[in-house]
């Protein structure tokens, strides 16, 4: 098994964020095709951008940066702000609302809710703790569901909520390598006598960067890498 070294990979890769530009409903192939509306996606754009930066930005620099006009950018950002998804700060940068906390708090239970089922028959055939991470802030993680193996007498204990740095777990990166369009598994082997195994493998939904993750006391095999993608494809297959 080729264990994947992280020092070869940029764990933070340059996005843009292109404003695709929309017109008229068209017909395609018979099918009547709906464009995509351009305020929106250059509101939702300018989150994700926003997202990118914790440090703020201010209008100048969305403008610059989407490449479009400061006015239509102000008209965003008061139209974000009234909801609460946006927030000014007395220097005039622009960040990321309070609101969106309460929006992530609704997905979670979704996540949840699609995820538990093949995260229990991953529990229960590879006697290990089965667990679906996500992404938390720019460089952290957070374990949303943990699935334990109900026929072990020893397995290793993890808590709903628990987080870690993205570079320091097969979890973080498992998602740094999906950001470079690998996806394949992730495998990280004990540290030490009496050490922990774990293994990864990034989910591909749009929208979400999560993994779906082992902790063994023993570095798994290869049939236990397939049954570890096997339930990662079949979360993902539940969340589309």
């Amino acid at each position: 098994m080729n264990l994947r070294n992280p020092d070869i990979y940029d764990p933070r890769p340059t996005l843009r964020h292109p404003v695709i530009a929309t017109g008229a409903v068209r017909r395609e192939g018979g099918l009547m095709t709906a464009e995509t509306s351009q305020t929106l996606d250059r509101g939702l754009t300018l989150l994700t951008l926003l997202a990118d930066h914790p440090e703020g930005m201010r209008v100048s620099e969305i403008a610059a940066e989407l490449g479009i006009g400061r006015t239509v950018v102000y008209r965003l950002v008061v139209t974000l702000e009234k909801h609460a998804l946006l927030r000014r700060a007395a220097d005039g940068r622009c960040h990321v609302g309070l609101g969106l906390i309460g929006l992530a708090r609704q997905v979670q239970p979704l996540l949840r809710e699609a995820a538990l089922p093949p995260l229990r028959r991953l529990a229960d055939t590879t006697t290990a703790t089965a667990h679906l991470t996500i992404t938390d802030g720019a460089d952290g993680l957070v374990v949303v569901a943990v699935a334990e193996p109900p026929r072990a007498e020893l397995f290793v204990g993890l808590r709903v909520g628990s987080r870690s740095g993205l570079e320091e777990t097969a979890a973080g990166q498992a998602i740094l390598l999906s950001r470079r369009g690998d996806a394949r598994p992730v495998v990280a082997p004990p540290r030490g006598p009496g050490g922990v195994a774990s293994a990864a493998a990034a989910l591909s939904v749009p929208g979400i960067e999560a993994v779906v993750g082992l902790y063994l006391l023993t570095s798994p095999d290869e049939a236990v890498l397939s049954e570890l993608v096997a339930a990662r494809d079949a979360i993902a297959t539940r969340l589309r």
